[in-house]
């Protein structure tokens, strides 16, 4: 079993900035991809952002250009930084791990985090 632990959010003004961190234990060979999506009240889950082993990144049009995603591969750990917040910003954030738990192809993971409130006020 792999296990995820977020720490960080909060509450934010319009504008500010928090971060997010993500650490991943367990039964872990090698993680693929590591991100974080979110869900408002009311809506579905979506991508946030994602980053793979080799630090390429992918994001949501809604917050490229403000949101960062970076990963440290030693320590299983993934990061979110999130700048210039809009109150639209407010969702739970849930990080997410994919990879493997041995070297067979069969044991496949996908791991996800408690989630954290991040609530932006205007």
């Amino acid at each position: 079993q792999v296990e995820m632990v977020e720490s960080g959010g909060g509450l934010v003004q319009a504008g500010g900035s928090l971060s997010l961190s993500c650490v991943a234990s367990g039964s872990i060979f090698t993680i693929v991809a590591m991100g974080w999506y979110r869900q408002a009240p009311g809506k579905q889950r979506e991508l946030v952002a994602t980053i793979n082993s080799g630090h390429a990144t992918n994001y949501a049009d809604s917050v490229k250009g403000r949101f960062t995603v970076s990963r440290d591969n030693a320590k299983n750990t993934v990061y979110l930084q999130m700048n210039s917040l809009k109150p639209e910003d407010t969702a739970v954030y849930y990080c997410n791990a994919r990879g493997y738990s041995t070297y067979r192809a069969r044991d496949v993971f996908d791991a996800w985090g408690q989630g954290t409130l991040v609530t932006v006020s205007s």
